[in-house]
């Protein structure tokens, strides 16, 4: 059987999250927890936090992708292997980012839910999507990339 030129990740990994803070939503709506935090002060400055701390890795990744002219898109073949920049401190900037992010508009939104569902998110972008881009930049870039898995965390 041939291997595809691509991860094989047919779902955009940010609808993952968009579908998870939908759910969680959901689940509020049929089995609240109490969120009063969310009108407070804090709850607000940890918001922002989260939310400037997941634009900074978010736009330095794309920053690199733009850069290197490379694809963003999971069913096209990558061009080259980011290892540079914000991709020396992690594997995963633009996932962190978005875990960054969805967990700062939980905070607004005041969803204990959103909290509770992130392992579960995180199982399903490791096994959907990580796995498959990993053995797919493996296959793509070979010694290359398993020097950098070896030198780089995952997340961080």
């Amino acid at each position: 059987m041939k291997q595809k030129n691509h991860p094989g990740v047919y779902l955009p990994p940010p609808l993952v999250y968009v579908a998870f803070f939908f759910l969680s939503i959901f689940i509020q709506n049929n089995i609240p927890i109490n969120a009063n935090w969310q009108n407070t002060i804090q709850a607000n400055v940890i918001g922002w936090i989260l939310i400037i701390i997941s634009g900074l890795f978010i736009v330095s990744a794309l920053q690199r992708f733009i850069t290197s002219r490379n694809t963003l898109i999971t069913i096209r073949p990558a061009k080259s292997l980011q290892t540079n920049g914000i991709y020396s401190i992690t594997r995963n900037p633009m996932y962190l980012g978005l875990l960054l992010l969805y967990s700062g508009i939980a905070t607004f939104r005041g969803n204990w839910w959103t909290f509770i569902l992130i392992p579960l998110l995180i199982i399903v972008l490791q096994s959907y999507v990580i796995r498959k881009e990993e053995l797919y930049l493996n296959r793509a870039f070979g010694e290359e990339f398993e020097a950098y898995r070896k030198k780089v965390r995952r997340w961080i």
